[in-house]
């Protein structure tokens, strides 16, 4: 699957109640957890009769992880409510190994096949908890036995794997009790009529810019209890809260090309958000710069210097080198590896540094997507360092081994229904090499003189990319700008332009960045991968490289609409 970020949630989809207070953690939830699978274990597989020729064993370990989930979303267009929902959720994943920790029944491309998710009651009712823990650690068992027989089978007759480190690591596990509990924060409150009115009002700005043909604010406020407990002796609880506005907005050119402009603001509940008087300006600028866009010169494909801002250099880190430093894409006859062999070798310019900290819940007052105390494996988060000066120093470990790190570093990381791989949290980079954001831009009208270049490019503003990492595919990146401007060399004024995306290879542009800025910026966002979906952040300085490359994006062929909006008006009447 290739990793894929995105700068927001893009579905409304279901969430949690908030006039009441959200969530309250649940100790009848997490003592039946531990009692139901202290009974598992003790007996499932332990006096099953096996048929001739199968392979009948007791688990050797078993989890379950469950999410009690209460949230809000409120949706708007145009000024009007699309949707305002409340929901409360409660499911478990659980996860059966049969076989051992060297060689089990998630080996290759089985790693799906150890986790069953189930619907757990909302109530606190320990006999219908239990018996849904139950009925789910059953069906399970009897998949992971399935698997079992067949990965002993492969391993016989395919041939000896690159990487022969064990399919699960050896932690050592907190105490079994008491359980290790975050502290719980005040019940978010929220009031539903006044969110719905401030909603519908950010989207009714958009009513000012008639060429903005399709807009969503959406408003999601999470309130959330993790459960986790194993046969290990582990027993967590953590909470974990979260409340974003997404303002997404398309337009169209008369050459048929799709535009789109998207701005998040996020924090850890409601009352951290910004002023309604900022988020307003914001997505006025937001609109105008659309309108600015549908009429900007096209592009052409470009090679040379180019300065990323903060955020777009966030995202090129995320892309380009994040998801490379992953640690499940070390191993595997599919993955490209591009710097599994590096360890302890310079892959940067010896002036930067990166790290990935999930520790960490706000950088300079801004809240970090990618904030958690424990992984979806029970393993307490870590600082990683993943670089220093330069040079490759370890990878984003979940408890899948590889032939370089045995264990865990706290990156165990998936969506609901997903086996947890190493993922990425809060990806810092830092620079020794900074520079004043006057002196950047004179760097790259000096390096695009030196290379005969009529202009450089300044990426002001990204949405996404995706990074592919296999084997069967060029080792290749995209990551997606919408505001691109054109920086002469001869003293014009700067010149937007469109349909700009940037491509190429990792190794050589990594090796391409001249300097810093010395302001970093953050990007929060949505990554997808094959343990799914998860939030991220990315912190990183303004960049300025001596080459990359762009490319045109799709053209599009189908004109902008014929019948013009309904009580259009221009720019700022309010009408």
């Amino acid at each position: 699957m290739t990793p894929r970020t995105w700068l927001f949630l893009s579905v409304l989809g279901a969430v949690i109640p908030l006039s009441p207070p959200l969530c309250a953690q649940s100790p009848v939830l997490l003592d039946t957890m531990t009692a139901e699978l202290a009974r598992a274990s003790a007996s499932i597989g332990k006096d099953t009769p096996g048929s001739a020729g199968t392979d009948v064993r007791p688990p050797y370990y078993i989890s379950y992880a469950a999410r009690d989930l209460h949230s809000v979303v409120i949706a708007a267009e145009q000024g009007a409510l699309l949707t305002s929902t409340s929901d409360h959720t409660r499911t478990a994943d659980i996860v059966v190994r049969v076989g051992g920790p060297g060689l089990d029944n998630t080996h290759g491309q089985h790693r799906s096949s150890a986790i069953r998710t189930v619907p757990l009651p909302l109530d606190d009712d320990p006999k219908a908890i239990a018996r849904a823990l139950w009925r789910g650690t059953n069906t399970e068992y009897g998949s992971a036995l399935q698997t079992w027989l067949q990965v002993k089978t492969e391993t016989q007759v395919r041939a000896k794997e690159e990487d022969t480190s064990p399919d699960f690591s050896r932690e050592t596990a907190p105490p079994a009790s008491p359980a290790s509990t975050e502290p719980e924060p005040p019940p978010v409150r929220i009031d539903r009529d006044q969110w719905n009115a401030r909603i519908c009002a950010l989207s009714t700005i958009f009513r000012d810019y008639p060429h903005v043909y399709s807009n969503y604010t959406i408003f999601t406020v999470r309130d959330q209890t993790g459960y986790f407990v194993s046969s290990e002796g582990v027993r967590i609880v953590t909470p974990h809260q979260m409340a974003r506005i997404v303002v997404f907005a398309t337009t169209r050119a008369d050459d048929g090309m799709d535009l789109f402009r998207a701005q998040t603001f996020e924090a850890k509940t409601p009352d951290g958000l910004p002023p309604q008087k900022d988020m307003e300006a914001a997505i006025r600028k937001l609109g105008a710069s659309l309108e600015a866009l549908r009429t900007a010169p096209v592009t052409e494909p470009f090679n040379g210097p180019a300065i990323l801002s903060g955020r777009a250099s966030a995202v090129f880190f995320h892309e380009v080198l994040g998801h490379r430093l992953e640690g499940q894409r070390q191993r595997g006859d599919e993955e490209g590896q591009t710097f599994t062999k590096d360890l302890g070798k310079p892959i940067l310019p010896a002036f930067i540094s990166v790290a990935d900290d999930p520790t960490v819940a706000t950088f300079d007052g801004t809240w970090l997507s990618g904030y958690y105390t424990y992984d979806d494996e029970g393993q307490r988060a870590q600082k990683v360092q993943l670089i220093r000066d330069g040079v490759l120093k370890t990878f984003l470990m979940s408890r899948l081994p590889i032939a370089s790190v045995s264990t865990s570093n706290g990156h165990g990381r998936s969506q609901s229904g997903h086996m947890p791989n190493g993922r990425q949290g809060n990806l810092i980079v830092t620079s020794t090499k900074t520079v004043p954001d006057n002196q950047l831009r004179q760097m790259l009208i000096d390096e695009a003189k030196k290379q005969n270049k009529p202009y450089g490019l300044y990426f002001d503003d990204i949405s996404s990319g995706f990074a592919v990492t296999t084997r069967n595919a060029p080792q290749a990146f995209q990551v997606i700008p919408l505001v691109v401007y054109r920086v002469y060399t001869d003293g014009r004024p700067d010149e937007l332009v469109r349909g700009v995306s940037i491509v190429g290879t990792p190794q050589a542009a990594l090796n391409r960045i001249v300097a810093t800025g010395d302001k970093p910026e953050v990007f929060n966002g949505e990554c997808g991968a094959e343990s799914g979906t998860i939030p991220v952040s990315a912190v990183a300085p303004a960049m300025l490289v001596s080459e990359i490359e762009t490319q045109r994006e799709q053209q599009g062929t189908t004109r902008p609409p014929i019948l013009p909006p309904p009580t259009a008006t221009k720019a700022g009447d309010g009408n």
